[in-house]
């Protein structure tokens, strides 16, 4: 599906839910996708982009970095600690904040690096044991945590649980932003990322209505 389809796809979504068209930013995920894919969707002037491994983003984003100017990198994937200080050099946004380990390792590497991507918590609102997340009822409690560190916490990212109704997890992220006073809602992919404009969506991730289908992994 071309770029543009997407974006004329976003804007109805916006108006329709009384919101200012533009107000939502289209993060294309471009994580196992081949360079010559991801370069055609550059070419459109299309800037901001998700990958799932801090390596691969590694392997990629340095090179169209000297191409193309203004290239936004948000890493949406599992974030290990280990690789926390190389993720926070590469990319401007980390929406897989997740747990306390990782809150401290980001907070030190701040103080060190000077600086710090917008972060996002991820709150695992389906509360599925093979995914990652803070438990939804752990999440105001973590938020007030990394704040305390002096985090840059921007808003809350969630995945819903693939055979549920989407729109109740997107409306408890909602509700779980607003109590904590984050404007950030992350949340969207390509089946659904209309309903999620709808309902308050800042930032959509949308792989495969992008690029096509790929093998690895679920956008």
């Amino acid at each position: 599906m071309p770029l543009s389809d997407i974006t004329t796809r976003m804007t109805a979504a916006e108006t329709a839910a009384g919101r200012v068209p533009g107000s939502t930013t289209l993060i294309a995920v471009s994580k196992v996708q081949p360079n010559e894919r991801v370069e055609g969707v550059l070419s459109q002037g299309h800037r901001c982009f998700g990958e799932n491994r801090v390596q691969e983003a590694a392997g990629k984003w340095p090179m169209f970095r000297e191409q193309f100017d203004g290239i936004d990198l948000h890493l949406i994937g599992p974030l290990q600690s280990n690789k926390a200080r190389q993720a926070m050099e590469l990319c401007d946004a980390i929406h897989s904040v997740d747990r306390p380990k990782l809150a401290k390792t980001l907070a030190r590497l701040a103080q060190e690096l000077g600086a710090c991507p917008d972060l996002f918590i991820q709150v695992n609102t389906g509360e599925e044991d093979q995914k990652a997340g803070i438990l939804p009822t752990e999440a105001d409690g973590f938020i007030a945590e990394c704040r305390a560190l002096d985090l840059p916490v921007r808003g809350l990212m969630c995945i819903p649980p693939v055979h549920e109704e989407p729109a109740l997890h997107f409306a408890l992220l909602a509700k779980m932003a607003a109590r904590n006073g984050l404007s950030g809602l992350s949340m969207g992919m390509s089946a659904d990322f209309e309903t999620a404009i709808a309902l308050g969506a800042t930032h959509v991730r949308v792989g495969s209505a992008i690029f096509g289908e790929r093998t690895l992994g679920r956008t």
